[in-house]
């Protein structure tokens, strides 16, 4: 199997890629969260919500390049997971 074969498909590095980018993004959105959270609830909610659908139609459009797709799966898996995160200790 050689690594230069069409239709090759990198799964060690992407997802090597996917969980870096997850675990960084993860912490930048409960980090933001918390700090906004501590001025005001809504406006950590507010501030997520409009950067998300801010961004959404790049990551749309980004989504089958080839080397990105790897990057955009870590960031909204990372978001997904600030998100929980930031939730369970908003409300805990």
């Amino acid at each position: 199997m050689s690594p230069n074969r069409a239709g090759s498909v990198p799964l060690a590095a992407g997802g090597t890629v996917i969980a870096l980018v997850a675990v960084l993004s993860a912490v930048a959105v409960y980090a933001f969260g918390v700090a906004l959270a501590e001025v005001h609830p809504l406006l950590a909610i507010a501030v997520n919500v409009i950067a998300v659908v801010g961004v959404a139609p790049t990551v749309w459009r980004w989504r089958c390049t080839p080397v990105l797709r790897w990057v955009l799966a870590g960031a909204v898996l990372g978001v997904e997971l600030g998100w929980v995160a930031l939730l369970i200790h908003l409300v805990g």
